[in-house]
């Protein structure tokens, strides 16, 4: 499995991108890629960091086709707010409880300045986050139905 860049990838063009900063995050990163297997939204997932690999990051978020982006991260949680300054699409945050239960992420996320929306999702969500994800593509006719049976 790669240190950094893509991980797993469902479907030609990927809809939805899931980025996480470290291989430590990858099982939330799965637990929403599931979702949207079973709402057959193609989707990948990049482990690209805003502290480490900031230049990786910056070519991905400016050349995918990802019309959505899911990030997710721990402590600061500088990932979501970083992709949100460079892209106008949508960003939803997902806050991971690495410490103090994952209050420093969720606050570091929705205090983002203005001009830099990030939707966030609750504290190790991230079948949320895919819920939210799948419903601004149905708004965009991009799929069809956002329910799981």
């Amino acid at each position: 499995m790669p240190k950094y860049g893509l991980v797993e990838k469902f479907g030609e063009k990927p809809l939805v991108a899931i980025v996480v900063g470290s291989e430590r995050d990858l099982e939330y990163a799965k637990k929403a890629a599931e979702v949207l297997k079973k709402l057959n939204i193609p989707y990948e997932i990049q482990i690209l960091s805003a502290h480490r690999t900031p230049d990786l990051l910056d070519k991905y978020i400016r050349e995918t086709d990802a019309k959505i982006f899911i990030a997710m991260a721990g402590l600061s949680a500088a990932l979501p707010g970083y992709i949100a300054a460079r892209t106008d699409k949508p960003v939803i945050g997902v806050p991971l409880a690495v410490s103090l239960m994952g209050l420093d992420a969720l606050l570091s996320m929705v205090q983002m300045p203005r001009g830099v929306p990030v939707a966030v999702v609750g504290i190790d969500n991230p079948v949320n986050a895919a819920l939210l994800a799948c419903r601004i593509l149905k708004l965009a006719g991009l799929v069809q139905e956002c329910k799981l049976e």
